[in-house]
């Protein structure tokens, strides 16, 4: 058996891919902060990435398990966050924060200095970790975060959070995500059966940072896919294989008068915003509140470098303040 399993290892990492030290459960390392620095270097010399630096004033708890699944194919499998709060004692408003890759690749970490500095400005920000594609398909992301929202309010008291007011945020991918899970406050389709269902997972802001709003409009449909890409593999097979499963996991279609108040964070690639302006038009109609802001580059996972980060925090924290 353990000759089998370095073998398969060193497959996995032939085809940028690793086994998890937790149960040998696949991990894609591909989507990450170096490599998407090349992608821009040339064009914009003078951007670095953010840093995990614990600001003072601010106290942390990492990898606190919040899920533990029992019969995965891999095995058990224990699901964590990090939480990142005031050192000051009261009672803050929560931002649950979700990160990208793909549905596929990505990890918690690469939220945390976002986290951090959100954090110093009076919230508590939350990063959590979800199954990626590889390990499970849609909708167990959607499931594990919304464990994850009722893990928060179980233990709100603990880490001097206002159950009332916990915010979602989201990067690509994870704006996806946050868009979703917010826009589905209630629906018990969407819920699963993870964690502590006596709580709720109800959301009561969404700020969708570069993340897609509907996979059925024109820019989303009308991309050039490959059978592995992102969204093919997260869903388990293309718009003509499963149009159900677009068309309900895209959040534009749970949009109602009863929405939360969204922040919209969009890069200078407007494939990323595919749903965005008619999403708005609705809100606006049904009076629901509602900021946009434009970085004119062409980065996509800005959030994750200076000087962008320091803005992205800037408008997400007016916001909070705001709604919150």
């Amino acid at each position: 058996m353990k000759k089998f399993r370095y073998i398969n290892t060193i497959i996995l990492f032939s085809i940028g891919l690793s086994l998890s030290a937790q149960n040998s459960f696949p991990v894609d390392s591909s989507y990450n902060i170096p490599r998407e620095q090349r992608k821009f270097a040339k064009r914009y010399p003078y951007a670095f990435p953010a840093k995990d630096s614990l600001p003072k004033g601010v106290i942390e708890y990492r990898n606190q398990v919040y899920l533990s699944l029992e019969n995965t194919p891999f095995g058990k499998r224990d699901l964590h966050l990090d939480i990142f709060k005031p050192e000051k004692e009261g009672k803050y408003p929560a931002v649950i924060m979700v990160h990208g890759g793909g549905w596929r690749s990505g990890t918690k970490d690469m939220q945390v200095p976002m986290a951090q500095m959100i954090a110093k400005e009076g919230f508590v920000t939350i990063p959590v970790e979800y199954q990626l594609s590889l390990e499970a398909k849609y909708p167990a992301a959607v499931h594990n975060i919304k464990a994850a929202i009722r893990w928060v309010r179980a233990n709100a008291e603990k880490y001097d959070i206002n159950p009332d007011k916990i915010a979602i945020s989201g990067c690509s991918a994870g704006g996806h995500l946050a868009a979703l899970i917010g826009m589905t406050n209630g629906l018990e389709h969407f819920e699963g059966k993870m964690g502590l269902l006596d709580y709720s997972s109800e959301v009561q802001a969404i700020m969708d940072i570069d993340g897609v709003l509907n996979f059925l409009a024109p820019s989303s449909l009308n991309l050039k896919r490959k059978p592995n890409s992102a969204d093919i593999s997260w869903f388990g097979g293309s718009f003509e294989e499963k149009p159900g499963i677009w068309k309900e996991a895209s959040s534009i279609y749970w949009a109602n008068e009863n929405s939360v108040p969204i922040l919209f964070l969009n890069s200078g690639y407007s494939r990323f915003h595919a749903g965005q302006d008619e999403l708005i038009g609705m809100l606006n109609e049904w009076g629901v509140y509602q900021e946009v802001h434009k970085f004119n580059i062409k980065v996509h996972p800005f959030w994750l470098f200076h000087p962008w980060v320091d803005e992205t925090v800037l408008y997400m924290v007016d916001f909070l303040n705001k709604v919150l």
